[in-house]
């Protein structure tokens, strides 16, 4: 299953910061598809803790950017459709601070040509 979160700063009316996310929960990995502001990799590996959602750089345990509250069960429902966001702001690697929404859920087993998230 594929979802498409959008992350906004603390105040989108005010700080236009943004970043569009693919987070694929079979294979647990994510990619950034568009972003302004808030500078996050390419993508990386995914990680569920206790309802909170890690995304990482590859091969790495230290999170760059956490979801609280979205969590996928074995029957690919998903916990909440938006929570608190929390990440590392460029340049000074400042901690930040905003909120992510679910944007669609795509359920459908995806056979690309060339695998997005090939390791």
């Amino acid at each position: 299953m594929r979802l498409t979160i959008l992350i906004n700063g603390s105040d989108p009316t005010v700080n236009h910061d943004y970043a569009v996310l693919w987070l694929d929960t079979d294979e647990h990995r994510w990619s950034r598809e568009a972003h302004e502001g808030i500078d996050l990799p390419p993508g990386g590996d995914l990680r569920d803790v206790d309802g909170v959602t890690m995304l990482c750089a590859p091969s790495a345990d230290a999170p760059l950017c956490t979801l609280r509250g979205l969590s996928v069960d074995r029957r690919q429902r998903v916990s909440s459709a938006e929570g608190a966001a929390a990440w590392a702001s460029s340049p000074a690697r400042r901690p930040a601070t905003g909120f992510w929404r679910l944007q669609a859920v795509d359920r459908q087993t995806v056979h690309a040509e060339h695998r997005l998230f090939g390791g």
